[in-house]
């Protein structure tokens, strides 16, 4: 019975759980993990809490489908970017990044607001779901940018000798503490001196 309800109107379904992993993951960024009870993430989206559990087991099963509902569509539109084949393999790794400095160069005072990144600080280490749902999602970045950069390795933009992986992880890595120090500064400076690194990292030697 419950599964013939299910399937005889999905679309009411997956709206109301986008409605809460939406409103709800408003509310965790804002307040943190363990500021935030399914009270809380229930009156955001205005709904029973009974309806919270019909879909979600817990508040930290709340929060590692938060992430994925999130970070799926972004790592979709990373991973579109990176295969443009109208560029060559470091000009779409420059121009996405280039293009995310324009962005926060545009605002008055840069913000930056990071779900992934207060939940992996507050939680990554304590629940072990919500930690390799963080680490399988940055991991996922990770090999996109890989294989962008194996693209260029054969395109012979970077050296033959190049440990692709090595060097998305170091990209990735770098960027993350970008974010960082830009968040805390409230400037885009720490980013104009990544995307310069960047270029020197993507730019072959003449």
């Amino acid at each position: 019975m419950i599964a013939a309800m299910t399937n005889a109107n999905p679309n009411i379904r997956l709206d109301k759980r986008d409605l809460i992993l939406t409103k709800g993951s408003e509310v965790m960024l804002r307040r943190g993990y363990h500021g935030t009870g399914v009270q809380e993430i229930v009156q955001a989206a205005g709904i029973p809490k009974g309806s919270f559990y019909h879909y979600f087991a817990s508040k930290e099963d709340f929060a590692v489908h938060a992430l994925e509902f999130l970070y799926a569509p972004r790592l979709q539109r990373y991973a579109q970017a990176l295969g443009d084949r109208s560029l060559s393999p470091c000009q779409r790794i420059l121009t996405f990044y280039g293009e995310l400095l324009n962005h926060f160069r545009r605002q008055e005072r840069p913000q930056y607001h990071c779900f992934i990144g207060s939940l992996s600080f507050e939680m990554a280490e304590p629940s072990q779901p919500i930690g390799l749902q963080v680490e399988s999602i940055l991991q996922r970045s990770v090999d996109i940018l890989a294989q962008c950069l194996t693209e260029a390795r054969e395109a012979g933009e970077l050296n033959a000798a190049t440990d692709c992986v090595e060097l998305a992880e170091f990209i990735a890595n770098a960027w993350e503490g970008t974010l960082m120090r830009m968040k805390a500064g409230a400037n885009a400076a720490p980013l104009s001196v990544f995307l310069h690194q960047l270029e020197r990292l993507l730019t072959p030697s003449p």
